[in-house]
């Protein structure tokens, strides 16, 4: 298809999101570490048409020793940072986890939608030796934060309620829940999202 669209003079568009999105279903090239025989011939020709299989469906089958191996042996993080530290923010990443594949977006929802930030995925084996998926995180997160960036809250947090509330502004939260009085009736955004509190 792009071999022959390259001899016409015709211009293809495709949506941005399709883009960007192109390796989701492949959950970011982490099934081929889920399932390794993935792209051998047998298995394509036999049940090629399984794959890629829903994440719902590999939760609902995972054991917790399958769970606690993935935990242990595998970093998924999403981190928004401001293009002003990109260089040293993939320094970073590079040292702390050193993962085969990285994704970089960009995003402009900065301070006063001025700065322009870089979504930093990370997802993979990592291959360093000092890898501990807490400590690592931890200082990932505090790095992200130090700079004025934001952490993905789908991936693993393990920032502590204080550090959470300082990398996202609560005010506005704070102030409707208290207008509502959503106290008692409704956890805080933090026992939602926190490894900690989840655990």
């Amino acid at each position: 298809h792009v071999e022959a669209k390259f001899d016409t003079p015709e211009t293809e568009f495709m949506p941005l999101r399709d883009y960007f999105h192109r390796h989701s279903r492949s959950i970011f090239w982490e099934i081929q570490d889920i399932i390794p025989f993935g792209n051998s011939t047998w298995f394509r020709y036999l049940l090629g048409w399984l794959v890629p299989p829903k994440v719902s469906l590999l939760k609902l089958t995972q054991s917790d020793a399958i769970k606690e191996l993935y935990d242990n042996h595998h970093f998924i993080q999403d981190m928004l940072v401001p293009m002003s530290c990109l260089h040293d923010a993939l320094h970073l990443f590079h040292q702390e986890v050193h993962v085969r594949t990285c994704m970089l977006n960009t995003d402009n929802k900065g301070q006063g939608r001025t700065s322009l930030f870089v979504d930093i995925g990370a997802y993979g084996v990592p291959s360093v030796a000092n890898f501990h998926p807490v400590h690592t995180t931890r200082r990932v997160e505090a790095f992200v934060r130090n700079h004025h960036g934001f952490q993905m809250m789908y991936a693993d947090s393990y920032m502590s309620e204080t550090e959470f509330e300082a990398m996202f502004d609560h005010s506005l939260y704070d102030q409707m829940r208290a207008k509502y009085d959503c106290a008692g009736a409704f956890p805080r955004v933090f026992g939602k999202v926190s490894r900690a509190v989840r655990d």
